[in-house]
């Protein structure tokens, strides 16, 4: 949690990444620069000796008498700046130059000439070094050297004094010479440091450039989100209208449209509910005008008989306001932005059996037949929510009670296909006129002297919404009104 707390910032969790990420890639590239600069350097100083040994080889001749032996060491020593009248101050010109050193022995192993720098007896320590020996017997000294020239010629590191070198061996059988050029490690590991730390110069210097790059442009990446949260920030809690955005990138469309997608079923819900309790105000206020009424003329009876009438009024008044909370409840219940059914599998025949033996009593109150017509065979299985049907149910039979005379006749069926199961609903009322009876789905509209509050076929309908079905009247064959309730098997 608190490693959650510290890089708590998108911007912030982005550059750490960023940062050590590109660390870790320059890190492995500068390793790789400074070991291939360091190989390509010990090539190129490599190369040099052999160049310089080369060099020295082609100078000297074999017929080099003693004096001119002499004569070309007092040059060579020159060239160094090794005794330069010139310049007596600065003997070696460069740090470097002393450190290169050379030697040439002829094939008997006796010393020519060699630089200042030179170690001595430097072929005889590297044969040492290189565990050979040479041959014994009554040879020269040549064609003994001779014997070892295969083990000799080449590039050799070895430990001559304090200090470990790096020799190039060169043998001439035209002119019988030996050339040994060779260069102390410490310098040429001091040079190859150098060379390979200035290589990585420029990416140790553009690292803090890039860091610095990047959190520019994570910032600039990041601007449409806190252009986004500043106009949410700086929204007043009552606007819910849709946020309008400058154009975003892919990735925070989604949540722009989420946002604007939330607000829009906030604002419905919103609505319902001041639609709820405008609804209720509307349908309310008759009612308990009427029980205040009745209330009044109870206290005012001048007799008993008058007293009594006006409280089964009364009593009658309490019961058609507690359908009409009833109902206004149940409405608000099965809104299709805030309901959540509990869909299961259902036996519809069993289930109107068991809804229909509560509502027996109402039929039987007002001397009416309620009848269930069903084939017991068929498959009335489908997926529903039991409580939403029973609502439905207890509205279209209550319905039919209330508009169908004493006497009369209510009748339920069921049919069933494959794809669907049918519940009709007939009575022997007076029925509907065809061109009011889409207006019986509206909210507070009732026939005649109806005691409902209008909502009984808006709730029917709601429930046959949320099951994906429809919902039809027409003409019953009893003579008043059939509703008629598809609802599919499968939910899509």
């Amino acid at each position: 949690m608190r490693v959650l707390k510290t890089f708590g910032s998108i911007r912030t969790r982005l550059l750490v990444l960023l940062l050590l990420m590109l660390a870790a890639s320059f890190g492995l590239i500068s390793h790789k620069i400074y070991n291939d600069s360091v190989h390509e350097v010990r090539e190129l100083f490599d190369a040099q000796l052999s160049q310089t040994a080369r060099l020295l080889m082609g100078l000297v001749r074999h017929d080099l008498d003693e004096s001119g032996r002499r004569e070309m060491q007092t040059v060579l020593d020159e060239a160094l700046l090794l005794h330069s009248a010139r310049n007596p101050e600065n003997l070696l010109g460069h740090e470097y130059e002393g450190k290169l050193a050379f030697q040439m022995l002829d094939d008997d192993g006796e010393l020519l000439f060699q630089s200042a720098s030179a170690p001595p007896g430097l072929l005889n320590d590297m044969i040492e070094q290189l565990g050979l020996a040479l041959p014994d017997g009554e040879q020269p000294m040549r064609e003994r050297l001779a014997q070892l020239a295969r083990y000799l010629i080449g590039y050799h590191t070895l430990n001559i004094g304090e200090h470990r070198w790096r020799v190039f061996v060169l043998h001439d059988s035209r002119d019988y010479h030996w050339v040994l050029a060779g260069e102390r490690e410490d310098v040429r590991g001091e040079l190859i440091g150098k060379i390979a730390q200035r290589s990585l110069q420029p990416l140790l210097i553009g690292l803090p450039l890039v860091g610095l790059l990047l959190w520019l442009a994570v910032g600039w990446g990041l601007s449409p989100l806190q252009r986004m949260a500043d106009a949410i920030r700086g929204r007043a809690p009552d606007n819910l209208s849709p946020l309008v955005f400058p154009p975003l990138p892919n990735e925070l469309e989604p949540m722009a449209a989420a946002l604007n997608r939330l607000l829009l079923q906030v604002n419905q819900l919103l609505e319902q509910e001041k639609r709820f309790i405008a609804d209720a105000a509307h349908e309310l206020r008759t009612p308990l005008a009427v029980l205040r009424i009745h209330a009044q003329n109870a206290l005012e009876a001048p007799d008993s008989a008058d007293r009594d009438e006006a409280l089964r009024q009364l009593a009658g008044g309490v019961d058609r306001a507690t359908r009409v909370v009833a109902q206004l409840l149940t409405l608000a219940r099965l809104d299709p932005n805030s309901v959540r059914l509990s869909m299961g599998k259902t036996d519809l025949l069993a289930f109107l059996r068991s809804e229909l033996a509560e509502l027996t009593p109402l039929a039987l109150n007002r001397q009416q037949d309620l009848v269930l017509e069903a084939d017991d065979q068929g498959d009335y299985d489908l997926v529903a929510d039991a409580p939403s049907l029973g609502i439905l149910l207890q509205n279209l039979v209550s319905n039919a009670v209330q508009y169908t005379p004493t006497g009369g006749c209510i009748q339920v069926q069921l049919l069933a296909s494959a794809q669907a199961v049918v519940l009709q609903v007939q009575d022997s009322g007076p029925g509907v006129p065809a061109e009011l009876r889409e207006r019986l789905f509206e909210r507070f509209f009732r026939l005649g002297d109806g005691q409902g509050a209008g909502l009984g076929l808006s709730i029917v309908r709601r429930v046959v919404e949320l099951h994906q079905g429809s919902i039809s009247l027409e003409d019953s064959p009893l003579g008043g009104l059939q509703v008629s309730v598809r609802l599919p098997r499968r939910l899509v």
